[in-house]
């Protein structure tokens, strides 16, 4: 059975979001997803790498996601704030995932986790996001 990167993205905005509220230590949050319900049909590697990947660049993810905010980010939901720092991971470090996939998954985040028009602000915001890293590569367009 192929492993989904779909509900590993899921599992990650959930460890995300307990990372960004708590500060807990990644690692510690991933052995607590691997008793969540999904995590056995996930990609457990592209959720470490994900977590991880997140919560090592933060400072940079949060740098690349302002500019595209049309408020500071401590305003933003937190649920909506990790799927964006989610979704310019994944612009940013993996450009291999064509842009519209990334815009449709954190969409689908939004609308499962997020407010009710959550997935509106994240699918604007994304798209900006998307535009510039496209921009500066056209071969990721």
């Amino acid at each position: 059975m192929k492993k989904s990167r779909r509900k590993a993205r899921e599992l990650a905005v959930r460890g995300l979001y307990q990372w960004f509220v708590s500060r807990n230590e990644p690692a510690a949050i991933e052995a607590q997803l691997r008793d969540c319900e999904l995590y056995p049909t996930a990609d457990e590697v592209y959720l470490s790498e994900v977590l991880h990947g997140v919560v090592e660049r933060e400072e940079a993810l949060e740098a690349f996601v302002a500019p595209h905010l049309d408020r500071p980010s401590a305003e933003l939901s937190p649920v909506e704030h990790m799927i964006l720092l989610l979704a310019a991971f994944e612009l940013t470090q993996k450009p291999d995932i064509p842009y519209r996939v990334v815009i449709n998954e954190a969409i689908e985040l939004a609308k499962a986790y997020g407010g009710t028009d959550g997935h509106k602000y994240v699918n604007g915001v994304i798209d900006k996001m998307a535009g510039s890293v496209t921009r500066s590569n056209p071969a990721r367009a």
